[in-house]
């Protein structure tokens, strides 16, 4: 019996985008997909989802197993946020603690994870549309990490403590971070080994 060979990529998922490679609604029949972005083999799937307005790294694979384990609660995903406003410390210190939302209508508080303010702005390239005018006050970085992945989570994290996020970058995922990868880049990979360096 001969032995199947997976592919698996890693992809800079641009703003307006669906993680996804076919339509599932009739309304979403102009969407883009990642299947723009490349020619991917018949199998392949989106490891987790990104939504349409926030980008960043996504990692994909024709092997259901590997898809399996990294979407698990042991692999860390962390996020670079751009919120309206300057967090306070007790925002931060709910975040990391958990918050009560709403979650396909069901009440669900976040398992604890890791804030930290950044420092240094991050050098992502512009968006693909502006965030906001400089009229509507200050904004702020996050780094958020967490270990779980529900529904438009961080956007609802940071809503429920009083600083709505504008802009939502995933910077890695374990161990494969999405580094200096262009917006719409793809690069195929040998493995994807989370809690390792890429193969």
């Amino acid at each position: 019996m001969s032995r199947v060979i997976h592919q698996h990529f890693v992809l800079h998922k641009p703003y307006g985008y669906l993680s996804q490679f076919v339509h599932n609604m009739s309304k979403r029949k102009n969407k883009k997909l990642l299947g723009d972005l490349g020619d991917f083999p018949e199998q392949t799937m989106a490891i987790g989802r990104l939504d349409e307005n926030s980008e960043g790294l996504l990692l994909l694979t024709t092997d259901g197993s590997v898809s399996e384990y990294i979407r698990s609660n042991s692999i860390e995903k962390e996020y670079h946020v751009e919120v309206a406003g300057i967090p306070t410390n007790q925002a931060i210190n709910a975040l990391q603690e958990g918050v009560l939302l709403s979650i396909e209508g069901v009440a669900y508080t976040t398992k604890p994870c890791r804030v930290q303010r950044l420092k240094t702005l991050p050098t992502f390239e512009a968006p693909l549309r502006k965030v906001r005018g400089e009229s509507h006050g200050p904004s702020s970085w996050l780094s958020i990490t967490l270990t779980e992945g529900k529904n438009r989570q961080v956007r609802k994290m940071t809503a429920a403590v009083g600083f709505p996020t504008l802009r939502l970058v995933r910077v890695r995922i374990g161990h494969i971070a999405l580094g200096s990868m262009k917006s719409g880049e793809v690069i195929e990979v040998q493995s994807l080994l989370v809690d390792k360096k890429i193969a």
